[in-house]
């Protein structure tokens, strides 16, 4: 295991952390809990019906000591469930609505994350991104002064470490989106006990060129740098003047970021989209994530390409946001 992940490990240890699995049936996931239970870092809580979740984790040969099983179906506690869904969707969602609704694993997961009866939920194996992410907006919430939820990969390559964000949510976010997805990402890199150093990306470095894309940036970094000011952010940049020491020092000389960032905030989401898969492609860096910030408790995605590996690695962090 790379250093990053044993450093959450060690932060979650003993501290009695319950982590939603709502793809209870999924063998990726179970080979995943069986593995996390067994270690016992945390206790993964499957969703699904308990007879098929145990039969096919029987056939997989996979032991599930350690697990809990919640069927929503049979769920003792449903009525407190509806109760506090109808009281958190407002008007939005009358009773019946709600007992059809919380049958569904996503928002019976995430309504017991909310009732603090889980810490946090790992979804994605079996369902799209929309349906981890919906019931989390509806219910959890973004934290106050929060307006966005935005989604970070930490890219590992041995000793390095980078975060790259927002590489997930926001397809075209404006100034002050940007600033939050910074703050937010020295929030996340500060996790993995990276020492945060914010790089706001453009096509442009230090005023190089001029166009409103390239002034979202400049005033993204005038309002972070307003509500954080100790944090150690510039831009804009270029990629090159934000990672080589040399070209920051020609194309950037006063900048407080010399070529020496780690938490790279690209300017749109296909920036960042590409951006990532392009590191680990062609620089074979390993890309986990990716992580949703900003949001009151902890719900990440899964991609549905995903292995046990990544279902694990991404339950640590989510137990690690937890803490």
């Amino acid at each position: 295991m790379s250093d990053l992940f044993t450093t959450v490990t060690e932060k979650i240890k003993g501290k009695d952390l319950r982590i939603v699995f709502p793809e209870g049936k999924d063998e990726r996931i179970l080979r995943a809990a069986s593995r996390l239970a067994a270690e016992g870092v945390l206790t993964p809580v499957l969703i699904g019906n308990k007879n098929e979740v145990e039969e096919t984790a029987q056939g997989m040969n996979v032991t599930l000591n350690g697990t809990e099983i919640l069927d929503p179906s049979t769920y003792e506690n449903m009525d407190q469930l509806v109760a506090e869904f109808v009281e958190r969707r407002k008007g939005k969602a009358t009773e019946e609505d709600a007992r059809k609704i919380l049958l569904d694993e996503n928002y019976f997961g995430t309504m017991l994350v909310y009732t603090n009866q889980a810490h946090g939920l790992v979804s994605g194996a079996a369902h799209s991104t929309a349906d981890t992410v919906r019931p989390a907006l509806q219910i959890i919430k973004t934290k106050p002064g929060i307006k966005k939820t935005s989604g970070v990969f930490i890219m590992v390559r041995g000793e390095e470490k980078y975060v790259f964000a927002d590489c997930a949510i926001n397809i075209s976010p404006d100034s002050q989106d940007l600033a939050e997805i910074a703050l937010e990402s020295a929030k996340t890199a500060q996790m993995f006990d990276i020492d945060p150093r914010v790089a706001m990306l453009s096509f442009s470095t230090a005023g190089s060129a001029k166009s409103p894309e390239t002034e979202k940036v400049t005033d993204a970094v005038k309002i972070a740098k307003e509500q954080s000011p100790e944090l150690a952010l510039d831009g804009e940049f270029q990629f090159d003047a934000a990672f080589v020491p040399s070209v920051a020092k020609s194309k950037a000389p006063n900048a407080e970021i010399q070529g020496n960032a780690n938490v790279f905030v690209f300017p749109s989401l296909e920036a960042g989209n590409i951006g990532y898969k392009i590191a680990q492609r062609l620089g074979n860096f390993e890309a986990v994530g990716p992580i949703l910030q900003g949001l009151n408790a902890p719900v990440n995605d899964l991609s549905r390409g995903c292995n046990e590996e990544d279902v694990y690695k991404l339950a640590l962090i989510t137990a690690g946001q937890a803490i």
